[in-house]
C-alpha cells in the first residue's frame, strides 16, 4: 500500500474503510441504543467482529490475523467509530492495546500460545494501566508491585478505569519489579483472568462509552508465570510508552469518525428542522457552526492520519520520545478538542431534541468527554508536545 496523499489522504486504503464502514452500518449500528440506554455488553460482538475478519488486523496470517498495518487499522476504527463509537470503545482496547502490543512487544511463544485466540475471538484482550493513586501519573505513581518468586511473580496492587476489564480473559499488566528505580523498574506481564489471586473488584457506572464494561481490577498475590513476563525485567517502560504513542494516533483517527457522524446528523437536521418559515441550515448563525466543524475536522483528520502513519515505522522499544512523541499527543489534543467542540454544536443545532437522552447526538456528547481525557489527558498532551519543543530549542 502507497503512502496517502494530501489530495487523497485515503490512497489505498479506501476500500479498507469503506467495507468496515458497510459493516458498521449493518451490524453495529442498529446496537447503539440499547448499550446506551441499557449499558449492555453485546455478548455476540466480539465473536461477529472475529467472523467479519476484524480482529487480529495487524496480526500476520500465519497467526490468523490479516497482515495489514496499523493505518489499516485506524480506518477500520474510523468507520466503527461512525457508526457505534460505544462498540469500538470494546473493539479497540482489544485490537490495539493488547493485541497489537503484544505483537509488537511479546516473544514467539506468547504470540503463538495468545495471538490466534484473540484474533478468534477466543480470548478477549485488555490492558491495565492506571492505578487509583496513578492516572496523569501513571508510572511514577504506580504501586503495583510484582514480586520474584522462583519460577512465578506475585503481583499485588489495585488497576482502575480499565475498559474491557471485566470481560477480559487476557490482560497486559504493568507493575513495579524494582519500586525503588521509579518508571525504570516497571515491567510488563500477560495475566489469565484465572489465574490465582487476579479478581474483578467492581463493574464502573459511566455517562459515555456505555456498554463498554470498565472495571476496578485487584492483584492479591496473584501468581502468574516468569514465561509470562513482556520483554525483559524492568524494561515495562518501553512497552508503555510505544503503546501510548500508538494509542493516541489510533484514537485520534477513531474520533475522526465519531465528529463527522455529528457533522453529518446536524446537516441532516438543519436542512429539515424549519423555524421563521424556513429551514435553520439557512441562518447564517447555524451556518458558520457547520463550517467550522467541516474545516476543524478536515484538519484534525490530516493530523491523525500524519500520526498514525508514523506509528507504522515505530521500532521495538521505541516511542515515549521525540518528534512521533510530540505528534502522537498533538493529534489526540487536536482531535479531542476537535470531538468535544463538534458535538457541543450539534446538541446547540438540534435545539431542545439534543437534549433528549435517546437522541443519537445526545449519546455522542456523552461519549465526546473522554477523547480529552483517554489516553493522557489534554493538558497532559500540552506538557509533552511542549517539553518536545522545548528540547529542540535547547539542542540546537
Amino acid at each position: 500500500m502507497t503512502t496517502p496523499d494530501l489530495l487523497n489522504p485515503r490512497g489505498e486504503y479506501q476500500e479498507i474503510h469503506d467495507q468496515a464502514f458497510r459493516y458498521s452500518r449493518e451490524r453495529l449500528h442498529p446496537l447503539l441504543a440499547r448499550m446506551d440506554d441499557e449499558d449492555w455488553y453485546p455478548p455476540h460482538l466480539m465473536r461477529d467482529l472475529a467472523e467479519a475478519g476484524y480482529l487480529g488486523i495487524t496480526a500476520p496470517p500465519e497467526l490468523g490475523g490479516a497482515g495489514l498495518d496499523l493505518f489499516a487499522s485506524g480506518m477500520v476504527g474510523e468507520a466503527m467509530c461512525y457508526w457505534n463509537l460505544n462498540a469500538n470503545a470494546i473493539w479497540g482496547p482489544h485490537e490495539n492495546l493488547c493485541l497489537n502490543n503484544l505483537l509488537r512487544n511479546g516473544n514467539p511463544e506468547q504470540q503463538q500460545r495468545y495471538v490466534p485466540g484473540l484474533c478468534r475471538a477466543d480470548l478477549i484482550g485488555a490492558l491495565a494501566l492506571t492505578e487509583p493513586e496513578a492516572g496523569s501519573d501513571a508510572l511514577e505513581g504506580m504501586r503495583t508491585t510484582a514480586r520474584r518468586e522462583g519460577d512465578h511473580y506475585v503481583l499485588n496492587g489495585r488497576k482502575l478505569f480499565i475498559s474491557n476489564g471485566p470481560i477480559a480473559d487476557v490482560l497486559l499488566v504493568y507493575a513495579k519489579t524494582a519500586p525503588e528505580r521509579g518508571a525504570k523498574g516497571i515491567s510488563a506481564f500477560i495475566v489469565e483472568k484465572d489465574m490465582p489471586g487476579f479478581g474483578v473488584a467492581q463493574q464502573l457506572k459511566k455517562m459515555g462509552w456505555r456498554g463498554c464494561p470498565t472495571g476496578e481490577l485487584v492483584f492479591e498475590n496473584c501468581r502468574v508465570p516468569a514465561a509470562n513476563r513482556v520483554m525483559e525485567e524492568n524494561h515495562g517502560v518501553a512497552v508503555v510508552m510505544s503503546g501510548l504513542d500508538i494509542e493516541r494516533a489510533f484514537f485520534a483517527v477513531g474520533i475522526i469518525g465519531g465528529a463527522q457522524r455529528v457533522l453529518d446528523l446536524s446537516l441532516e437536521y438543519a436542512a429539515q428542522r424549519r423555524q421563521f418559515g424556513k429551514a435553520i441550515g439557512e441562518f447564517q448563525m447555524v451556518q458558520a457552526q457547520l463550517a467550522d466543524m467541516y474545516t476543524e475536522i478536515e484538519a484534525a483528520r490530516l493530523l491523525s492520519y500524519r500520526a498514525l502513519l508514523a506509528c507504522n515505522a515505530l521500532e521495538q522499544g521505541g516511542g515515549g520520545r521525540g518528534d512521533l512523541h510530540k505528534l502522537c499527543a498533538a493529534a489526540l489534543l487536536k482531535a479531542g478538542r476537535l470531538h468535544a467542540e463538534c458535538t457541543e454544536m450539534a446538541v446547540q443545532i438540534h435545539g431542545g431534541m439534543g437534549f433528549m437522552w435517546e437522541t443519537e447526538v445526545n449519546r455522542h456528547y456523552r461519549n465526546a468527554k473522554i477523547s480529552e481525557i483517554g489516553a493522557g489527558t489534554r493538558e497532559i498532551r500540552r506538557i509533552i508536545i511542549a517539553t518536545e519543543l522545548l528540547k529542540g530549542i535547547t539542542a540546537r
